[in-house]
């Protein structure tokens, strides 16, 4: 069976306590060499050692922290409670934080689901949630091991998802994530990888989205075209609309009678009018329609 976290039972005193008892010893270690014998000088000499020694197990854990205890090689528990105290001396203490940490994770180059390559980056806030799998499931650094999996874990999500919406037809991407589904499975995938680890992760968000370099600048006129696409559409809508909306009302009011072919030509001035990038310039008709 696969050992897990569990709390430390063993022998746990005050530190103040165990403070109180060394200057005991050490002052019944002094009075033995006051008395200058062989026999109270060799007493005196082991209380001494026996204050030392016991000074080893004097412990001070601060809140969010804890101490991952081993007995010759043999896990015995954790301490997370914070405070002063002396445990065993012989037992080895590592200390492990329980505080939450920020990964900024630069920006790296991955290919979208299209194939387009683009710059990603991400902040990581995370945890350590089992002090035994931080401290003995995985080799090295935990700081270093985080980095590693969440780099991986940002290059799987981002290849699942196209950079916009006008490279696909699927709602979701990494540009409009609306719903927040990128930044779920993002924190899905990392917690997959870092759990065997003992770590949770809190919160994870892409802080950086652009296309690459080499494809910035072409893409950049892409979006441009597309943006006067959408705006010329939404001109000539308004445009056709409104000359709609004049006929109606010349007719309804009965202000003018027109044939088809004077319907035409005011419905290509005003197309042309509304239509224009600039302000239309007058020009006065001094005969008839048809000259």
């Amino acid at each position: 069976m696969k050992a897990q976290e569990k709390a430390f039972d063993g022998i746990r005193l005050s530190g103040f306590l165990a403070i109180l008892f060394i200057l005991v010893i050490l002052g019944a270690s002094i009075f033995m060499f006051t008395l200058k014998q062989p026999w109270s000088i060799v007493l005196g000499i082991i209380g001494a050692l026996c204050a030392i020694f016991m000074c080893y197990g004097l412990i001070i854990i601060q809140p969010n922290n804890s101490r991952v205890m081993t007995f010759f090689g043999k896990y015995v528990g954790t301490i997370i409670e914070n405070g002063f105290f002396w445990v065993n001396p012989l037992l080895l203490k590592t200390k492990v934080t329980l505080r939450i940490f920020n990964l900024n994770l630069e920006p790296i180059k991955v290919n979208d689901k299209v194939g387009n390559p683009v710059m990603i980056g991400a902040v990581v806030v995370w945890r350590i949630k089992d002090t035994y799998k931080a401290t003995f499931d995985i080799s090295g650094d935990v700081k270093s091991f985080v980095q590693i999996q969440s780099d991986a874990a940002l290059r799987q999500v981002a290849g699942m998802y196209a950079y916009d919406t006008n490279e696909t037809t699927d709602k979701v991407t990494l540009r409009s994530d609306n719903e927040g589904e990128v930044t779920q499975r993002l924190e899905d995938e990392l917690n997959s990888r870092l759990t065997l680890a003992g770590i949770e992760v809190v919160e994870a968000r892409i802080n950086y989205l652009a296309y690459a370099s080499e494809i910035a600048g072409v893409m950049l006129r892409r979006q441009q075209a597309d943006a006067i696409i959408a705006a010329r559409e939404r001109i000539v809508e308004g445009a056709v609309s409104m000359v709609h909306l004049a006929l109606e009302k010349l007719e309804k009011d009965s202000i003018v009678e027109l044939d088809e072919e004077k319907k035409a030509t005011m419905v290509s001035n005003l197309l042309v009018v509304l239509c224009a990038d600039e302000s239309a310039q007058p020009v006065i008709n001094t005969g008839t329609l048809y000259q």
